[in-house]
């Protein structure tokens, strides 16, 4: 994590984007066809004494109901296009929620990175397979599933499962559709196949397995047989991935942390943002080039990002973590934006 000076001020100023009637008006980023109104504050109709406190992943099924994984209130919310809340689930559960998937199947997998466990439910919250024990971490960057991991992917053509083991291990995991372990692959170090923080998995229409390598700044890239295949660079911290197929054609939705420290809280496209790529890693736009904020048109940390049917884009961000644990007194901060492709 990014080291940032107390000079609050900076990052959080409030200028701009104001309307006459003081309200804030609505914020358009992006470029090219990829424009986009931001929701501004916290997205989704919570109920009154509810908070997020922070989402740290987001995932939209099939019916482009979107999956909210948080440390708030409740950790499981399942909300329409609209942000009302379908379902609640999850109380008591996890020790820190990570992670979110939505299996092609339509059950749920969540990643609890506090106890090192994978669990599988299905929609309504009926536990049907935990990978890990909870509390029973392996030994760091022993390569031995699970030491804090991070993300799960499923293979639509025949249910695989990958895990990223991205904290304290730098391994990647894949497993059998009713858990058995097959083989991992890679270790800590920045050379090709090594990782800085595994951090977040995706798969294209053709099998490949792209990795948010987060601390090396960078996506790779995999065959399902754990071989190196290419890597995307002139990425900030890249810490979430979202794929989806748009025309024939996979498009690669990266949520990127700020890059630099405090005394660079200006700096310009350092991150956080929201990259679009081509699955030759050539940059199609960015979304978001200033510096991280809670004024409109800004992020903190996307941590998980997910792309609806539509070309919405679903942005949940660990800002209490960074940033809000960190001010004077803590402040729980904005961490779960909609981003509505404009037409």
């Amino acid at each position: 994590m990014t080291n940032q000076s107390n000079d609050w001020e900076f990052g959080l100023r409030t200028e701009g984007h104001i309307g006459d009637n003081g309200n804030r008006e609505s914020v358009i980023l992006g470029e090219g066809k990829y424009k986009y109104k931001l929701s501004g504050n916290d997205w989704g109709d919570l109920p009154d004494g509810w908070t997020y406190k922070e989402a740290t992943s987001v995932a939209v099924d099939h019916s482009d109901n979107v999956w909210i994984f948080n440390r708030g209130t409740c950790p499981v919310i399942v909300m329409d296009p609209t942000g009302k809340i379908i379902n609640t689930w999850g109380e008591g559960l996890f020790s820190n929620p990570h992670s979110v998937t939505v299996a092609p199947d339509g059950n749920i997998f969540l990643v609890d990175n506090g106890d090192s466990t994978v669990r599988k439910y299905t929609p309504e919250g009926k536990l049907l397979m935990m990978l890990g024990t909870p509390n029973e971490p392996a030994p760091k960057m022993s390569g031995i599933p699970f030491n804090r991991p991070t993300k799960v992917a499923i293979d639509p053509n025949n249910g695989d499962i990958y895990v990223t083991d991205g904290y304290s291990n730098a391994r990647v995991h894949k497993y059998t559709p009713d858990g058995k372990l097959l083989f991992s692959w890679g270790e800590s170090g920045t050379s090709d196949g090594q990782f800085n923080i595994v951090h977040d998995i995706a798969i294209d229409s053709e099998g490949w397995l792209y990795i948010a390598d987060r601390e090396n700044h960078r996506i790779q890239i995999f065959d399902s047989n754990g071989n190196y295949e290419t890597q995307f660079g002139n990425l900030s911290r890249a810490a979430a991935l979202s794929i989806k197929n748009e025309n024939n054609t996979d498009i690669v939705y990266v949520g990127e942390y700020f890059c630099g420290i405090g005394t660079n809280d200006i700096g310009m496209d350092l991150g956080p943002r929201v990259s679009i790529l081509n699955t030759k890693g050539q940059l199609i736009a960015r979304v978001g080039r200033e510096s991280y904020g809670e004024q409109p048109g800004r992020f903190f940390s996307p941590h998980g990002i997910a792309v609806d049917s539509k070309g919405d884009i679903y942005v949940a961000e660990v800002a209490y973590t960074d940033y809000g644990s960190r001010m004077d007194p803590p402040k729980i901060l904005r961490s779960m934006q909609k981003l509505e492709l404009i037409n």
